[in-house]
């Protein structure tokens, strides 16, 4: 038998994990050695889990430092490093490249080919150019306009794979107290809570071929609900991409985000609302370039709050949706939309109030304007959280996260809540995309 290949994979606590189960787990030509991990709090250190990772690996494979590279393809001699994971520019890519080949290995990113998993029901996916372009207000009319025909929907969600990898292998969520149960973190709340709401079961984990089985058994279609910017598990039969109106470019910019546009059979241009001069008919024109068969939507995002006097001339202080804010570029969200449209007398700048990793966010994500990022994968972040927001010198607190972080942490001032959902003001609607994804897959429908 010849020599097994040596491999890093690069990785988020997701797609490296995917890439792994559906490439490496049961192939002898290569051997995993590391996870070198980013973006997820407190993930390096821990292990791959035996159970996930298969006979190969009777020990589980070490998830180590992403700064750790160079040390790692010396120590093991790594022979291939392998990028897996999103929301990345493209300077961020030839970075990592750069540092895997000066090390000694060679470099690879699997694409949608060798990673996407197949379905025997009908599939549509919403994916993004970046984190943060609002997917979840095109997911929500994407499910209401498919139930609202009769058939019953499962969402599959993007892995975020924060707690016991082992326990969380498959998971399944359909009401509030299930969230509750299994101690998710605020960002997974984000996701998940919309589909509870809607009376929807949403799936997630880490093995997206034992998911993807379950779902089956329960729906007639299946929806990809995508993260950050990465390409769909499973391959859809019709695919969305959110385009950003607030970030022009990045739909050319990003990786895998112009992937995503490529593949899109329509793209939205979503929050035009919130647009800049020029900045729709650039994305049209970025769009045009590269895939030039796609459908183009421009829509806005309409931003509501369920008690607007609450927010009239005081001073508030406004908590986003942490991925938008941090890796996903942006300065703001719907929370800070929302201060603005109803005439917040000022919007207070945590920075002065912020502790821990709140703190440490600001540090690390300098392009974020003064809101607080919902950031909270443990019990000790969720404090953090809890402590600025207690600390700030404000009259109100605008959640402009999604998610209810009230079950998790005690806020001492009065909450308002944003909500925000998506009006298509020019081009196909979301009834049309249905109708033509219906048509499609109409061979694969009951």
């Amino acid at each position: 038998m010849a020599e097994q290949v040596k491999v890093i994979i690069m990785g988020a606590g997701g797609r490296d994990f995917h890439n792994f189960n559906v490439y490496f787990r049961n192939n002898p030509k290569y051997k995993v050695v590391a996870f070198p991990g980013t973006q997820i709090p407190g993930i390096v250190g821990r292990r791959y889990p035996p159970e996930l990772a298969g006979p190969q690996y009777p020990d589980g494979i070490p998830i180590i430092p992403e700064e750790k590279l160079e040390e790692a393809i010396k120590t093991w001699g790594v022979d291939l490093v392998v990028l897996s994971y999103s929301d990345l520019e493209y300077k961020v890519v030839g970075e990592k490249l750069s540092r895997a080949l000066s090390a000694g290995a060679s470099f690879m990113i699997l694409g949608p080919k060798d990673t996407m998993l197949e379905s025997s029901k009908p599939v549509i996916a919403v994916t993004a150019v970046r984190t943060g372009c609002g997917k979840s207000t095109v997911s929500r009319a994407v499910s209401r306009v498919i139930t609202s025909k009769g058939y019953k929907l499962v969402p599959i969600r993007h892995p975020m794979a924060y707690g016991d990898l082992a326990k969380m292998a498959v998971q399944r969520f359909r009401t509030m107290e299930d969230l509750d149960r299994y101690n998710v973190t605020v960002e997974e709340r984000e996701e998940y809570e919309q589909y509870i709401r809607m009376g929807l079961p949403v799936f997630a984990g880490v093995d997206y071929g034992a998911i993807l089985k379950e779902a089956e058994k329960e729906g007639d279609i299946i929806l990809w609900d995508g993260g950050n910017n990465d390409w769909p598990f499973i391959r859809p039969d019709y695919m969305i991409t959110v385009a950003d109106a607030m970030r022009p470019g990045q739909e050319v910019a990003s990786f895998p985000g112009e992937v995503n546009v490529r593949m899109a059979d329509v793209v939205i241009i979503n929050k035009a609302d919130q647009a800049k001069p020029n900045a729709i008919e650039t994305i049209k024109s970025n769009v045009k370039k590269v895939n030039p068969k796609a459908k183009i939507a421009v829509a806005e995002s309409e931003v509501s709050v369920d008690k607007p006097d609450l927010i009239k001339n005081k001073r508030v202080l406004v908590l986003e949706d942490s991925p938008t804010v941090t890796h996903g570029g942006a300065p703001y969200a719907a929370g800070y939309v929302a201060a603005k449209k109803f005439g917040a007398a000022e919007i207070v700048d945590p920075r002065p109030y912020a502790v821990g990793i709140i703190k440490k966010m600001f540090e690390e994500y300098k392009h974020m304007g003064p809101v607080v990022p919902s950031t909270g994968y443990s019990e000790s972040q969720l404090k953090d959280l809890e402590e600025t927001i207690r600390r700030a010198d404000a009259d109100v607190v605008i959640l402009g996260t999604p998610a209810d972080v009230t079950r998790l942490i005690k806020i001492d001032k009065p909450v308002v809540r944003v909500s925000y959902e998506l009006k298509i003001i020019e081009g196909p609607s979301v009834e049309d995309m249905i109708n033509e994804f219906l048509e499609r897959a109409k061979e694969k429908l009951p």
